[in-house]
């Protein structure tokens, strides 16, 4: 398929630039790849899809103030650093803007007794740089950094973000983006789920800012594929399998959960629990082995989240989706409203 097969227009106005008050109350379009129907319902309605024996896959990374606003140490030059992987102690591979104006031996402060140090260029055009700071570094980070608000939401990050571009079971730093599909999630619904005798599996993928590249070649098995790190432990992987074994569901939260999930399923549809880095990229045709629903939000045209939707719950009904989601002025990406694809 071509990259065009993937685009959609979409009105400006149905970008959802800040969260909803209540997490829940979002909108939640069912697609149902059976019958080849959409339905529109409300989020909460997603306990009617799910029944006892099911297991819910989350991804418990927990996103890290990762965008520094600072000035270069000799000319007080204002610079911006976006942090994207932390390499070994205090060394971080980063992105800077304005990025011809910071070179090599270069001393970025960000705040009294936080700097760093540019050491290394890398071959995308970013910076190798290393940190100087008392105490815990990502203490000081949450005291001086800023949530990194992906770029079709233009406005500066606020307090509200730090609470709501985060899941309430977010557990382990290492992503510098949300993993979206779970943002709608409150302890109340997922306490009612868990009453339900639906199970919790939690995996961890750390979203990177690659996840907002866009694919920029028509032909899309000739696009390179970010790398993202994911860990999936022995007790998930088991559960996960027990669920499949005894014929219920696995239902995936978020596009995240099927990349790692099916970086590591082998042709039987068994799991194994694994740790390290996925290239993963999926795009139509494909044959899913570790899912069997998924909640996800409205992707980005264009985008491999929306390639990989797309090759779940066919490519025509998907696209067919998103125009009824125009018409009916569904809110879209990050801050959006909700699918569930049965």
């Amino acid at each position: 398929m071509k990259l065009a097969d993937f685009d959609y227009p979409l009105p400006e106005h149905l970008i959802a630039q800040y969260p909803l008050p209540e997490r829940d109350k979002c909108r939640m379009m069912v697609v149902d790849r059976e019958k080849q129907a959409v339905a529109h319902r409300m989020f909460t309605d997603v306990l009617e899809y799910l029944q006892a024996g099911d297991c819910l896959v989350l991804n418990d990374t927990k996103v890290f103030p990762a965008r520094l606003v600072g000035k270069k140490d000799k000319t007080g030059a204002k610079v911006e650093v976006f942090l994207l992987r932390h390499l070994e102690n205090g060394i971080w591979e980063v992105l800077v803007k304005p990025a011809r104006k910071v070179r090599l031996g270069n001393k970025l402060v960000f705040a009294d007794h936080f700097s760093c140090d540019v050491i290394d260029n890398t071959v995308s055009g970013g910076r190798i740089v290393e940190f100087n700071y008392t105490g815990d570094f990502f203490e000081t980070l949450n005291q001086v950094g800023k949530i990194p608000l992906p770029p079709y939401i233009k406005r500066p990050s606020e307090p509200v973000d730090a609470q709501y571009y985060q899941t309430v079971y977010a557990q382990k730093v290492g992503a510098v983006a949300a993993p979206t599909a779970g943002l709608h999630f409150t302890q109340q619904l997922l306490e009612q789920i868990r009453e339900k005798g639906v199970s919790f599996a939690y995996l961890t993928l750390h979203v990177g800012l690659g996840t907002f590249r866009p694919v920029q070649v028509e032909d899309i098995t000739r696009h390179h594929m970010h790398s993202e790190y994911y860990e999936i432990s022995e007790e998930a992987a088991k559960l996960i399998n027990k669920t499949r074994e005894k014929g219920h569901k696995v239902v995936a939260v978020g596009t995240t959960v099927v990349r790692a999930l099916e970086t590591v399923v082998d042709r039987s549809g068994f799991v194994r629990p694994c740790r390290g880095w996925t290239e993963k990229f999926i795009y139509p045709p494909y044959i899913f082995r570790a899912i069997d629903h998924l909640i996800t939000n409205f992707h980005l045209p264009k985008s491999t989240l929306l390639m990989m939707v797309s090759a779940f719950a066919g490519h025509k009904l998907i696209m067919r989706a998103y125009r009824e989601a125009i018409e009916k002025e569904y809110r879209f990406f990050s801050y959006g409203d909700a699918m569930l694809i049965l």
